[in-house]
């Protein structure tokens, strides 16, 4: 698996509260352009973020699945990507202090095409890619008004 992590400055249960609200994945999901519906039971384990990836005008539908979940710790994820395969992605939250969290990033491309690329080939990918996610995600966590 390619990880990163990144500290942000706030709590553990602020970070999870935007990675609970499936409809703002595509606010920190670099490539997934709209969601289109997100299953009532999101983040619990078999629930889906029904989506779209890809450029336009080349979007396609596509889903990703809970595989795991602890509330304010952990998620993770089945992204599906098709044509080029589907991702586990798991996130981590380590708590630090009451308003610093390291959260850890791991992913790996386990199915499709991409696949079959090395994990050193995976990580030139993926690296940049999951730093901006994880930038994404701290704005959004760190600027939430009246959430949790």
């Amino acid at each position: 698996m390619v990880t990163i992590d990144r500290v942000i400055g706030t709590s553990a249960e602020r970070i999870f509260a935007v990675l609970a609200d499936g409809w703002s994945y595509a606010s920190w999901v670099v490539g997934a352009a709209h969601i289109r519906d997100v299953d009532d039971s999101w983040p619990e384990v078999g629930a889906r973020v029904h989506h779209r990836v890809g450029p336009w005008p080349l979007q396609i539908n596509d889903k990703t699945t809970v595989r795991a979940m602890a509330p304010n710790r952990m998620l993770e994820v089945d992204a599906r990507m098709w044509p080029v395969g589907a991702a586990r992605v798991r996130l981590e939250l380590e708590p630090l202090s009451a308003d610093r969290t390291r959260v850890r990033m791991a992913e790996a491309i386990v199915s499709g095409p991409a696949g079959v690329l090395p994990v050193a080939a995976q990580a030139l990918l993926l690296r940049p890619r999951n730093a901006e996610a994880l930038h994404r995600l701290d704005d959004l966590a760190v600027h939430r008004e009246g959430r949790v």
